[in-house]
């Protein structure tokens, strides 16, 4: 497929790096960027045909097979309401709104055309996320009880992200999104997400944004998504995430420790990884960054799903659930409360299921704990059904 990108700035060259890398077959033929120079020097870069300051232009080019948004906040709905005008499919760079409501005017533009809309959420598309994921969703860890996705850098790279009327807020926006996927995931997307408690504050960094904060939601099934993010940590980009289930547990570091660590008195210099402070020192290169954030295994989940008629893993429906999820959290921030997550569209299971139960030992008894204790006597301790009496066997070695 023939791809216009509509952007030219860090995360416009990731995708590119991704898209042209490994003699893959669909290609970027045109860009747009808000600055001529820009576009020029991007197509230079590339190998492209075409570049331009017209955004429209770009869309509407007969040669445009899709588009790809990797703009700022501020220029998603735009850029997306012009593909709907225009019907051509449509791939959008995480958040998709600065807020839910700016989401869901973006669902409805693409459904209504009927036109193919990817949620482009690089961080679900890891392979070790996809792993973790395909083992939770087989059962095994069992029912899952709590997540905990964690984001952390020095701060992003564009002078937009520190503007809050551009951006739509700080590092909850630019960082949360991810987190709260990450968990919305394993979790199950069809769990309905009750409500956001979250804790925000201005610690470093002299805008009106936050630039650290901590949440928690809960779903309706019980089960808690706990996400941490800040642009005040210092020493690269932290990526972690933990999944707690009554079966087991999964613990993924993405970014910071990848098992690639350097000493380096500095002599050479040059780039080492996204969000590296120093090229000095003991570092933790990345061999390949865009195939450890998911970008290739992303793209080709997209660009599959437009050629088999079906939607791709994360859906523009996905980015409206995950901007309503942290609308709550910076309602929350302010008010100090739990706040509602507000989904005038939802689409997953529609009852309350609570907690799924306890483990039964017998017809009289739940099993608290089984064990088997350092001198080899196993123990079990038990719940009385009825009674509520707590009680334990020993049964020696």
């Amino acid at each position: 497929m023939r791809i216009a990108m509509l952007g030219s700035g860090f995360i416009a060259r990731f995708y590119a790096d991704s898209l042209h890398a490994q003699r893959r077959v669909d290609r970027i033929h045109l860009v747009y960027s808000r600055t001529a120079s820009n576009a020029a020097r991007f197509a230079t870069d590339y190998g492209l045909s075409y570049h331009t300051a017209d955004m429209r232009e770009a869309i509407q080019h007969p040669e445009t097979d899709v588009v790809l948004i990797a703009l700022p906040n501020h220029q998603h709905m735009e850029a997306v309401l012009a593909c709907a005008d225009a019907g051509k499919p449509v791939l959008c760079t995480k958040p998709l709104g600065r807020t839910a409501e700016e989401a869901k005017e973006m669902l409805m533009a693409v459904e209504r055309a009927g036109i193919f809309a990817g949620y482009l959420e690089d961080l679900c598309y890891t392979p070790k996320f996809l792993k973790a994921l395909k083992s939770v969703q087989s059962g095994s860890l069992g029912r899952i009880l709590w997540t905990k996705s964690r984001e952390a850098h020095p701060g992003p790279h564009s002078d937009w992200f520190w503007d809050k009327d551009k951006s739509g807020g700080g590092a909850i926006i630019d960082l949360g999104c991810h987190c709260v996927e990450i968990g919305r995931n394993f979790i199950g997307k069809d769990i309905r997400p009750l409500e956001v408690m979250c804790w925000a504050d201005t610690q470093v960094h002299p805008i009106d944004a936050e630039d650290h904060a901590i949440g928690l939601v809960r779903y309706a099934n019980g089960a808690i998504g706990q996400f941490e993010v800040s642009w005040t940590f210092r020493g690269g980009m932290d990526l972690r995430d933990e999944v707690m289930g009554t079966e087991g547990t999964v613990w993924l570091n993405s970014f910071l420790r990848t098992g690639f660590e350097m000493f380096t008195t500095g002599n050479g210099g040059g780039y080492v990884a996204e969000k590296a402070e120093s090229d000095s020192g003991w570092l933790f290169p990345v061999g390949d960054e865009a195939h450890e954030l998911g970008y290739p295994h992303m793209f080709t989940d997209m660009f599959d799903a437009m050629e088999q008629g079906r939607e791709p893993l994360e859906t523009f429906y996905d980015g409206y659930v995950v901007n309503a999820i942290l609308d709550a959290a910076f309602a929350s921030a302010a008010s100090k409360r739990w706040e509602p997550v507000n989904l005038e569209i939802w689409r997953g299971k529609e009852e309350e299921e609570g907690q799924a139960g306890f483990l039964v030992y017998d017809d009289e008894h739940y099993l608290i704990k089984r064990e088997i204790l350092p001198n080899g006597d196993h123990k079990l301790i038990l719940k009385h059904r009825k009674t509520g009496q707590i009680s334990q066997t020993v049964t020696q070695s």
